[in-house]
């Protein structure tokens, strides 16, 4: 069937396509019903039938590849390297449900997953649905205790699952005390905490609140839990918060039934994968793309997959492909990010080892730009694939459906629309639907497909407002990206249109970043905007009005420090300006797209409806002085070592090396087609 044909049925025939896709997972009991959109925007899919997501990844392939490698972790910080069978994959996640059980969690509670990568943050993942049907909420490892905390209140978890400490540049990492710092500003509290001792550094324990894990593994180590709970396709799976542009994250909240036929769906017609292949995901599991191509999709698909913690560099540049040639890796998945940082090193390290089984290496995140492609093309001589889509959909909106047709590809195009999803592009004014090379916001008619977000956790009417009510006069998903769409039908991605900005594949918004540094006591007023890196896509820019002028010495130093005790350093501004006004309307409302523009060294356009258009010109003079004393020297030396110290953290941390979760900022390479 061609990719169009494919496309169409898909959209005119949701039933009858998706009744198909259906097949690729297991049913205990058969569904009622493909779609229920009797109440729009929410979507219910495959509503009556019965089905468990880790018996469709674990359990299901114990009969005919019980023996076959599922899981594989590689921590280069620590020099530790263990594959797991599916049957001990089995073993493990029967263990981890059976402490989930003796301590309480029942279905429908929430467990809080705080994790390095690491094989027990796979086990605790998959046990929450295996035999007790709770909800996963996985935090990514390097997020601060307030952002944590708020998390928490959210979720509200029965049970914390955690680590004493993950590894980055071969130091040790504590998790521990962030976590006992998050609850202790959290209103809610919850009633157990499991912790992985690694041993990498001493933490304390509280008292009949923290566990053991070693110890409750081996209380329970011969324990099986034999009866799956079944659940109902729309039980939710798991939540996965987001950045908003409210200052206050959105918890994605997925399904269970749509998000494993989508995957499956997706692994054929998208990554082509194979039973008994390896795939090898550099993500973490604290984004989106660790949750659907680490840990479910291949699974799901009988494959093995590679957890790694530590750096593509670690020990040296060859690392990642010295895994593809020792597991046989078909399909790869990475970041943009990635492939700069690799493009520095010396290729021989690409061409030592052995890529034979690779068939492509897919990559999205955030643009490519055509000089690293054509390297990374070069370097391997395999296929590059582009991929386009968000936390909120689960798995890619816009691809080359490789299963399908094997299309060309069009450089700087995430491809075209994968099936299920209904395109559209549309004026953001009029919000008529717009033609071929004009310039519109890119949205999707409902219903959305199976695997994407059935709702914002506890909020309803957000899920309506933030993503259904964007566009006015229409009840249409905006997935809050400009783009184009030539006359093929392939998709160009331009930009946001909200204030979420792209780093390095992690989304940030930038009023959270305010709200963080304007807790700071001599920070009277301060914006955020995203300006062009040609590393990371985007960094944050801050600039602060202080409230006492005579003491910014240290100013910009002690608002990245602010930034990273609230958020995390992930969140750390690249610069912050010490200014004494902003770009103002004569409403007050700042004119973010002006300090923009001036930050980034160009025209500001249209300012006329600035109250004061002096401003621009005193910031873009303190944005030219400061990048001059930064050239010749004179720069504060504790900003200086912030600064630094800043760079040094994103060099080892996953969000530079390209380990990221999906935004909704994208565009890649696509011309180095090999077949």
């Amino acid at each position: 069937m061609s990719y169009k044909a494919h496309h169409e049925r898909s959209i005119k025939d949701p039933d009858g396509f998706w009744g198909e896709q259906a097949q690729l997972i297991h049913w205990e009991k058969p569904f009622n019903k493909v779609l229920n959109y009797d109440n729009p925007p929410f979507a219910k899919w495959f509503e009556g039938g019965l089905t468990n997501l880790c018996f469709n990844a674990v359990d299901r392939h114990l009969k005919d590849r019980a023996d076959q490698i599922a899981l594989v972790t590689v921590s280069t910080e620590t020099n530790q390297e263990k594959a797991y069978t599916f049957k001990e994959l089995y073993e493990e996640v029967n263990r981890m449900a059976a402490i989930y059980k003796a301590n309480g969690v029942k279905k429908g509670d929430r467990v809080l997953i705080y994790m390095p990568m690491i094989a027990e943050a796979c086990f605790a993942m998959l046990a929450c649905a295996r035999s007790i049907g709770a909800i996963h909420s996985v935090v990514f490892g390097g997020f601060a205790s307030h952002s944590l905390a708020s998390r928490i209140d959210d979720t509200k978890p029965k049970l914390i699952v955690t680590a004493e400490a993950g590894a980055r540049g071969g130091k040790a990492v504590p998790y521990k005390p962030l976590l006992d710092e998050a609850i202790s500003l959290a209103e809610y509290k919850p009633e157990k905490v499991l912790i992985v001792n690694r041993g990498l550094t001493e933490f304390t324990t509280v008292a009949d609140r923290d566990l053991d894990y070693a110890s409750e593994r081996q209380k329970h180590l011969n324990d099986v839990v034999p009866v799956v709970e079944w659940v109902d396709a729309t039980h939710p799976s798991y939540i996965l918060y987001t950045s908003g542009t409210t200052g206050k994250p959105k918890g994605v909240q997925r399904d269970t039934g749509g998000y494993a036929v989508a995957l499956a769906a997706s692994m054929k017609h998208i990554f082509t994968g194979n039973p008994g292949e390896t795939m090898f995901c550099t993500s973490d599991i604290g984004w989106v793309v660790g949750h659907s191509y680490i840990i479910y999709a291949p699974l799901l698909s009988g494959m093995a997959t590679i957890m790694c913690e530590g750096t593509p560099l670690r020990p040296d540049a060859g690392i990642w492909w010295e895994l593809v040639d020792k597991y046989k890796v078909s399909v790869m998945f990475s970041a943009p990010t990635a492939v700069r940082v690799l493009k520095k090193q010396d290729p021989a390290s690409l061409t030592k080892y052995d890529l034979s089984k690779l068939r492509a290496l897919f990559l999205a995140g955030e643009p490519l730009d055509e000089p690293t492609a054509s390297w990374i093309h070069g370097a391997i001589n395999k296929s590059i694939v582009d991929n386009y889509w968000q936390t909120e959909t689960g798995w890619p909106i816009l691809a080359i459906q490789r299963g399908v047709e094997v299309m060309p590809h069009k450089f700087g195009s995430p491809g075209v629309p994968s099936f299920g999803y209904n395109m559209k592009l549309l004026d953001d004014v009029t919000s008529e639907e717009l033609g071929p090379d004009q310039k519109g916001v890119i949205a999707i008619e409902g219903p959305l497909p199976p695997g994407c977000m059935q709702t914002v956790w506890g909020d309803d009417k957000r899920f309506i407002s933030t993503y259904w009510e964007a566009i006015p006069g229409k009840l249409i998903y905006s997935t809050f990206d400009w783009g184009i769409k030539d006359k093929d039908g392939y998709f160009f991605i331009l930009g946001r249109t909200d204030d979420v900005i792209n780093v390095a594949g992690h989304r940030l918004g930038t009023r959270e970043i305010e709200e963080s540094i304007s807790s700071h006591s001599n920070v009277s007023e301060v914006a955020v905007v995203g300006i062009e890196d040609k590393l990371k896509e985007q960094a944050a820019i801050a600039f602060v009005i202080p409230k006492d002028s005579s003491n910014t010495a240290t100013l910009e130093a002690e608002c990245m420090k602010t930034v990273d005790s609230t958020l995390g350093a992930i969140a750390r501004p690249g610069r912050v300006y010490i200014v004494t006004a902003l770009p103002k309307t004569r409403s007050g409302k700042i004119v973010r797209r002006a300090l923009q523009a001036v930050a980034e060294g160009r025209d500001p356009g249209d300012i006329s409806t600035m109250d004061d258009q002096s401003v621009l010109a005193q910031i873009k003079t303190i944005i030219e002085q400061s990048a001059k004393a930064k050239k010749t020297g004179n720069f504060g030396q504790k900003a200086l070592l912030a600064l630094l110290l800043g760079e040094l953290f994103c060099f080892q941390s996953p969000i530079w090396l390209g380990i990221q979760g999906f935004t909704s900022k994208n565009g890649m390479i696509a011309r180095f087609e090999t077949n």
